[in-house]
């Protein structure tokens, strides 16, 4: 009977975890095609002109609401991030990466104390990090922009990659290596045709990661973005400070559905054997 009364428990416990991490999300879909341009919450029926608010479109719903942005601002908006998720998976890909293969295939002194602190930017508060970055940028002069976004993010983003590719080095066979040693292969030829073969899922698991948080960042691009450049997650804070607007909810369903298509990408790369 304990037992009994123990799993049913343990369901409710997950039903209601799971409502309230996923209900808020359900609702936010499902007022993206209301059809009131004042009152988001209040329901006045279906439609799907918001999304198309976004896309650039006219339409009379949308025409009707008094505080919508400019698309262009939106559009502005969305290449920035774009711009910036893409330089900055690149970078922290390349740096986590190398980083990675240097403490996992070599012995030097201090490689367990270089290994905590590339732990460390993902332990530090955002804001903090955020902070800190913005006295460091603006004591050494420079200018804030999409460059201080992408040296930011950097920071913080190398440490995921560096986790996902050292755990995907940790269940590598070593003796493929050593095969391809005896055959004759020198180590670039190795590390080309035996290494990364095995190591691309991790890499792009990592790359994915550090694409959708880029994107989805909000607190330290805040703070190192300066007045010149706007990107998707900062103009969308911007649009809920000056009133919750219609088309907010459209734009946080079409970024959702990005950022699940894009883990769901990631999840299958890393979990692909040949």
């Amino acid at each position: 009977m304990m037992a009994r009364l123990f799993r049913r428990g343990l369901v409710a416990y997950t039903a209601l975890f799971f409502a309230f991490i996923y209900l808020p999300l359900l609702l936010i879909a499902v007022y993206s095609f209301n059809s009131n341009p004042v009152n988001m919450m209040t329901w006045s029926g279906f439609t799907t002109e918001w999304y198309l608010q976004v896309l650039g479109f006219k339409t009379a719903v949308s025409e009707a609401a008094m505080y919508i942005e400019s698309t262009d601002q939106l559009l502005a908006a969305l290449r920035n991030s774009l711009t910036i998720a893409f330089s900055t998976t690149l970078v922290a890909t390349v740096l986590g990466t190398s980083i990675a293969l240097a403490i996992y295939r070599y012995r030097f002194f201090g490689a367990r104390y270089y290994q905590v602190l590339m732990f460390m930017p993902m332990l530090i508060p955002d804001i903090v990090l955020g902070i800190a970055l913005l006295i460091f940028f603006v004591n050494a002069g420079i200018h804030l922009g999409i460059g201080t976004i992408i040296i930011g993010q950097c920071t913080f983003l190398t440490s995921y990659v560096f986790i996902v590719v050292s755990s995907r080095l940790a269940g590598m066979d070593r003796s493929l290596e050593r095969a391809s040693a005896d055959l004759g292969a020198n180590e670039w030829v190795t590390f080309r045709k035996v290494v990364l073969p095995q190591l691309m899922p991790g890499v792009a698991g990592g790359a994915l990661l550090a694409f959708i948080i880029s994107m989805d960042d909000l607190v330290i691009t805040y703070f190192i973005s300066g007045t010149d450049v706007t990107t998707l997650p900062v103009f969308i804070f911007a649009m809920l400070r000056r009133g919750i607007k219609p088309e907010i909810n459209a734009i946080a369903v079409l970024m959702l559905t990005f950022s699940f298509a894009v883990a769901s990408l990631g999840l299958y790369l890393r979990s692909r054997r040949k």
